[in-house]
């Protein structure tokens, strides 16, 4: 079996789409048992192809990358036009796996795609313009492919219910937990902090973790991602990010998952998450739940965490195990397996 698999994000500074997309690719290098060949394609712009190459670097895979002037040009272009078909840059594939950054064409047995969240359907008024644009249209072309992926349950759920997909043709593949994430490492240590991967966006809410601490008024700082919460942070000072913090924060309003959580969770942190149900899975019943549109239920939460932190830590590194990448890769496998 001859897979061929969109990388096109990873030219991007990762967050949680392009961190699952290394990660379930990972997995599935791990869990191929030689009857699988995996190849990863896509156009990427000139600026991005140094990202990709360093994501991949370390991965025995085929690459049939393609440097272009301006890769979201070229994807959308690709994607509208319909042609040439992506056998001509990959020769024969029995199955040809898109992101949700572009629909590439081709003549592959089996055609798949991961739907992470809906949210470009759910909330257009609340993102940008390009990005609806560009979701909306994988979304709705998911509906013609063979086998669909989700990272959990309740996404499955929104795919079935909005977009029609049959749930027979739905794989869900929870993500994992890379080994980085672990309890003993280096510590941030610059007092006592709750850390956050919140931005400004709407999505992500930042601004209610904010308003908790002011009510607190206490010694708790806040520490966030980047300059104004902007920014990125490499993966490698992720880790000590996370067990430096008395609580870890993440009051988003919506998501597919949340992979910070189980991450947070894996480092030893107690989580104070978004009560919204679409973090349930990745809550499970270890972490303290907050409305996330109210200051007050944070402020209580971040409370509550720190007064049962040990309680916290001992059931998130339980939960935290249940996630594992190679799983993620068996599940894909299994999925384009069953769809040949």
């Amino acid at each position: 079996m001859r897979v061929a698999y969109d990388v096109t994000p990873l030219s991007h500074p990762r967050t949680g789409v392009g961190n699952y997309i290394l990660g379930a690719l990972r997995g599935m290098v791990q869990a191929a048992d030689g009857s699988q060949d995996l190849v990863v394609f896509g156009p990427v712009s000139i600026h991005g192809r140094k990202l990709l190459d360093d994501a991949l670097a370390d991965l025995p895979v085929e690459r049939r990358i393609v440097t272009v002037p301006f890769g979201h040009a070229v994807r959308t272009a690709w994607s509208r036009l319909g042609r040439p078909p992506a056998e001509r840059f990959l020769g024969h594939t029995d199955v040809l796996h898109f992101t949700d950054w572009m629909v590439p064409p081709g003549r592959s047995r089996v055609r798949a795609t991961m739907i992470h969240d809906l949210g470009p359907l759910l909330y257009p008024d609340r993102l940008h313009p390009r990005t609806v644009r560009m979701h909306t249209a994988t979304a709705r072309a998911a509906a013609s492919c063979d086998v669909v992926f989700t990272n959990a349950e309740y996404t499955a759920n929104d795919v079935v219910e909005r977009l029609r997909i049959p749930r027979e043709r739905i794989r869900v593949a929870y993500p994992g937990v890379d080994p980085r994430y672990r309890t003993d490492g280096a510590r941030y240590e610059n007092g006592p902090y709750v850390f956050t991967t919140a931005t400004e966006d709407w999505r992500k809410n930042r601004g209610v973790v904010e308003a908790a601490l002011r009510l607190r008024g206490d010694d708790l700082a806040l520490l966030s991602l980047g300059d104004g919460g902007r920014g990125y942070v490499a993966d490698e000072q992720l880790p000590a990010l996370y067990r430096g913090a008395e609580v870890f924060a993440y009051p988003s309003r919506f998501e597919g998952f949340g992979i910070p959580i189980i991450e947070a969770m894996a480092c030893g942190v107690p989580c104070v998450v978004s009560s919204h149900p679409s973090l349930d899975e990745a809550c499970g019943d270890a972490a303290v739940r907050a409305d996330p549109e109210s200051p007050e239920a944070f402020a209580d939460a971040i409370g509550r965490a720190v007064a049962k932190r040990e309680e916290l830590v001992a059931r998130g590194l339980a939960h935290a195990r249940g996630f594992d990448w190679l799983e993620t890769g068996r599940i894909h496998l299994r999925g384009y397996a069953d769809a040949l």
